[in-house]
């Protein structure tokens, strides 16, 4: 079973839960981005739907990058780590519901998302794509508003941003390859029970 385990502040988890159901990931070392043995890879967490997607076994990424990348992906778990969600925010001296953001440019890393949330709510906004600190695009004035991921909001508060609206909830997902799960059923299906186990543990 081949693995893709993102980059960043989801790996440590990923791999405790893993080792906590009996799974021992061997991860690359140094500068690596595979392992020896070549069971485990590590991608950006944005990438990590699109390996799934396209032929590694077993990968784990959050709800956000699922949802932006649109992947086509078995998601048999939800995992109790990686929460945090996903919100619209203004300046706090302009706090605007987003039902009332008609022409507003809004900065975000997540376009898709963002085009679908308020084309929902029947608002016309442009939607500015950006890969770094979205803050910064509402503090230089190219944006009037941002879409992004919030834990505690002590970075919106530092930027004079308040969150109006939550977009979605965001966790980790377990994501498996729609072919693996039926080439690999009995493998997987052990995997998915045996996080279960942990989970309900919890």
């Amino acid at each position: 079973m081949r693995w893709v385990l993102p980059k960043g502040r989801l790996l440590s988890p990923s791999v405790e839960i893993l080792k906590r159901a009996g799974y021992k990931p061997t991860l690359p070392e140094g500068r690596s981005l595979v392992s020896k043995d070549g069971s485990v890879s590590i991608a950006r967490a944005f990438d990590v739907p699109v390996y799934v997607e396209h032929g590694i076994d077993v990968g784990i990424a959050g709800t956000d990058v699922v949802e932006e990348r649109g992947s086509d992906v078995f998601i048999p778990l939800e995992l109790p780590f990686g929460k945090c969600r996903m919100s619209v925010a203004v300046p706090m001296e302009r706090p605007t519901k987003p039902e009332e953001m008609d022409g507003y440019r809004i900065a975000t890393k997540y376009p898709n998302i963002s085009r679908r949330y308020f084309s929902n709510l029947d608002v016309e906004v442009e939607i500015i794509k950006l890969h770094g600190s979205v803050e910064l695009a509402v503090k230089t004035g190219i944006a009037d508003a941002i879409v992004d991921i919030v834990e505690t909001g002590s970075t919106l508060r530092a930027n004079g941003l308040v969150e109006v609206a939550k977009v979605m909830d965001i966790s980790a997902l377990l994501l498996v390859n729609r072919v693996s799960q039926k080439v690999k059923f009995e493998e997987i299906n052990s995997l998915v029970m045996a996080i279960r186990r942990v989970i309900d543990g919890d």
